[in-house]
């Protein structure tokens, strides 16, 4: 695909999201890495855009630079976002309510802590996102070291080749300890999603490495 076609379907994907709007996003495409500039109104929008280019194929690489401008009336005083952040996280998911520290500083949240899940850890940020006069997330929780840590290398490659829409073959796990590393290639950035999600999925692992390239 050309860099114009390639262009062009970005545009496309980002219209396509009535969640975005995207009449002052600029999109620049070079040998199939894609830079996004502008600005959004809020944090969510600027996330979902580069989720949505992330999805479409041929994007090699991204290089997000959007910024977030809130509407007028729009932002509230950081000690508001902090209560809310605290109180959001608490109702969206299983987290102890003392396992996160919310941190807010002219309108960017710091999330630390530890928790037992990575899903615990994405789930604390998407909660956060749509909070209004929230210009940014800086997700730092960290997950506990578990001792039941068993055939991590084994559980991943399983976990790789049950789901349908990852192709198994081209991608190498490599485990150190709790660590992991993805090496090979994918087709698509999807399937890099998916594949640094299933390896979060077994139980032990602390960290990913995430080296995959998308063909």
């Amino acid at each position: 695909m050309s860099d114009l076609s390639l262009r062009n379907t970005i545009l496309e994907a980002l219209e396509f999201q009535p969640e975005i709007d995207a009449a002052n996003i600029g999109v620049a495409v070079e040998n199939g890495v894609v830079t996004l500039s502008g600005h959004v109104k809020s944090y969510a929008q600027k996330v979902s855009a580069e989720q949505a280019v992330k999805s479409v194929k041929g994007v090699r690489a991204l290089a997000e630079e959007i910024q977030v401008r809130l509407a007028k009336g729009a932002g509230m005083d950081d000690d508001t976002i902090a209560t809310r952040a605290l109180h959001i996280i608490s109702w969206s998911s299983d987290i102890a309510d003392d396992a996160v520290k919310v941190i807010v500083q002219k309108g960017w949240i710091t999330l630390e802590g530890e928790v037992d899940w990575q899903y615990q850890k994405e789930t604390a940020e998407r909660a956060v996102r749509k909070l209004s006069g929230v210009l940014g997330v800086n997700n730092q929780i960290t997950l506990r070291a578990r001792v039941d840590v068993v055939d991590i290398q084994q559980r991943i490659e399983d976990a790789l080749k049950r789901n349908a829409e990852i192709d198994a073959k081209g991608i190498h796990v490599k485990v150190d300890g709790d660590v992991v590393k993805l090496e090979g290639k994918v087709n698509l950035w999807r399937e890099r999603q998916l594949a640094a999600r299933a390896a979060w999925s077994v139980p032990g692992v602390r960290k990913v490495q995430d080296h995959l390239l998308i063909a």
